[in-house]
């Protein structure tokens, strides 16, 4: 079996990194919303707007997160791990770092070939 080289913009990567972490700050947010609000019975309208907006956010993150899998050809069950991590507070920090590493290989080069005479 060959290998397929993947290749593809960086501009992938850092629209996947950018809401991966607005994405894992604002699910901490929401947590600490929560605590609030059912710990101290307070801030319930607080609560539902942090909510909200969390969810549309997560809807952006799930899109850009299944752009870079299929553009990087990840396997299903790794592609399903970096869409779950947005739901587990602090995780998508740590699998963000992964993904980074994996990924930045794969970039394409942003400056222009040399050519040999």
């Amino acid at each position: 079996m060959r290998a397929t080289l993947v290749v593809m913009k960086r501009s992938v990567l850092t629209r996947y990194r950018v809401m991966a972490y607005v994405t894992a700050v604002m699910l901490l947010i929401l947590c600490a919303c929560m605590v609030v609000k059912y710990g101290f019975d307070k801030a319930e309208g607080l609560t539902l707007a942090v909510s909200q907006i969390h969810g549309v956010l997560f809807i952006i993150y799930l899109v850009f997160a299944f752009d870079l899998g299929s553009k990087a050809k990840w396997p299903f069950g790794k592609l399903l791990w970096v869409l779950v991590s947005g739901t587990i507070p602090t995780a998508a920090f740590f699998v963000e770092r992964n993904v980074v590493r994996e990924v930045e290989p794969l970039l394409e080069d942003a400056s222009p070939a040399v050519a040999k005479a």
